[in-house]
């Protein structure tokens, strides 16, 4: 058995995290020691940043998602979504820029949050080829690292980058067919320029560097989905679990380099598959936390997929999911507003408060106790207080007020708590 490194972080930081959860000092110390636990927060951002804990025995965490384009937004309307995600109480936040000016994007991003900050390295690699008309094969591999030591180096605490787009993974692709065929950004362009240049995906090749860089800094890597299914009828299908099994491999080797490393999983999975999909990720990649994009249960919700989301969250946070990434109203549709990203990182907190109810997470009920308390003495300040949206709970309230302001307007005086 090759014995792993310890991994390279301040005691002050996995302090700080370790006190915002329900575990023991020595239960989140092995979880940490074994990789069931990561604690995202870059050593360059140490002091400005909350070091996060995301793994077996924490809490649920929500991330939201936003960013530049090139056909909207700008980066002072992405400032007004960091902060929107921050007041609607997110976990962590990317900035998955693909405009104009990305560098500056994620500088204000770095400036503007103390909620750890991912990134996806490619995506401006990608972006700038695009918009210059370069021809992948043009490409060279060095250019894939140096965009990832170039973001870490800007003092980014986690970084999605899809080592597992293999050509051995592509090649079920392309021999089973999808619906949707390949639905991630960057796993589309790791394909493109594989399929131009004959080559291996350079992030898999040189991943060994990817690794050096990455402890340097103590930046965790998220393992991406690039073949995740992007329609329930491709949901687990040999092209998504062939990655996952190259996950499993790059999470053995992160370990062994001191690296902190989750998985990140589908997609777009159907309801009776969602608890397989976690007991796959958590066999196959030895309980590395898993990070999943909803999932969303069905395709045919447009404007509604938060809510898809919401309930495929809860479904895979309960079945031992650690890390849910927020799906918007607007997916599908076109980039997010400000009010997209508050329903977003609403609607997935409320999957992972349920997940961790239903995990028997210490201490994850009570929140619910107080409420129904303060719901039996009709004590309707300390009701809006508790309510995982206060501002709309109130407004919803004041819209129509009662006649007997103890009471509202769906029973009156049929309240069966009226005493």
């Amino acid at each position: 058995m090759i014995k792993e490194k310890k991994i390279n972080l301040p005691k002050k930081m996995i302090d700080e995290a370790s006190r915002r959860e329900s575990l023991t000092p020595e239960a989140f110390a092995g979880g940490l020691r074994k990789g069931t636990i990561v604690v995202l927060g870059s050593s360059l951002r140490a002091g400005k940043v909350t070091p996060t804990a995301v793994g077996a025995g924490t809490r649920t965490k929500v991330n939201a998602n936003f960013g530049t384009s090139r056909d909207a937004s700008s980066i002072e309307e992405e400032r007004v979504k960091l902060e929107a995600s921050i007041s609607a109480g997110a976990d962590t936040v990317m900035d998955l820029s693909t405009g104009q000016d990305i560098g500056n994007m994620l500088r204000m991003v770095l400036e503007g949050s103390s909620l750890p900050v991912g990134t996806v390295p490619i995506y401006e690699l990608a972006a700038k080829t695009v918009s210059s008309g370069c021809r992948f094969e043009e490409i060279d591999e060095e250019e894939f690292i140096r965009a990832v030591a170039a973001h870490c180096e800007m003092g980014v605490d986690f970084i999605t980058v899809h080592c597992g787009v293999t050509r051995e993974a592509v090649r079920h692709l392309e021999n089973e067919g999808r619906v949707t065929g390949i639905v991630s950004r960057g796993g589309s362009f790791l394909y493109r320029w594989m399929r131009a240049t004959g080559k291996e995906n350079p992030l898999y090749t040189y991943y060994d560097e990817i690794l050096k860089v990455a402890v340097r800094y103590n930046v965790t890597l998220s393992l991406g989905d690039g073949l995740r299914p992007g329609s329930i009828s491709d949901a687990t299908d040999r092209c998504q679990t062939s990655e996952l099994l190259v996950l499993g491999e790059l999470v053995d080797r992160a370990r062994r380099a001191g690296v902190q490393a989750m998985v990140e999983g589908p997609g777009h999975v159907p309801l009776d598959q969602i608890a397989l999909n976690i007991r796959l990720e958590k066999e196959i990649c030895k309980g590395a936390p898993f990070y999943v994009l909803g999932p969303l249960v069905t395709d045919v919700a447009p404007g509604y997929d938060h809510i898809t989301a919401a309930i495929g969250g809860a479904i895979a946070g309960a079945a031992g999911a650690d890390f849910l990434c927020y799906v918007t109203p607007a997916e599908h549709l076109r980039l997010p507003t400000v009010e997209d990203v508050h329903a977003g990182v609403i609607a997935m907190r409320i999957a992972a408060h349920a997940a961790d109810i239903a995990k028997g997470l210490p201490g994850a009920a009570d929140w619910d106790c107080q409420m129904s308390e303060a719901r039996k003495k009709l004590d309707w300040e300390r009701m809006f207080s508790l309510a995982i949206d206060p501002a709309l709970a109130r407004r919803f309230r004041e819209e129509r007020k009662p006649r007997d302001e103890k009471l509202c307007t769906m029973c009156a005086d049929l309240c069966a708590l009226k005493e």
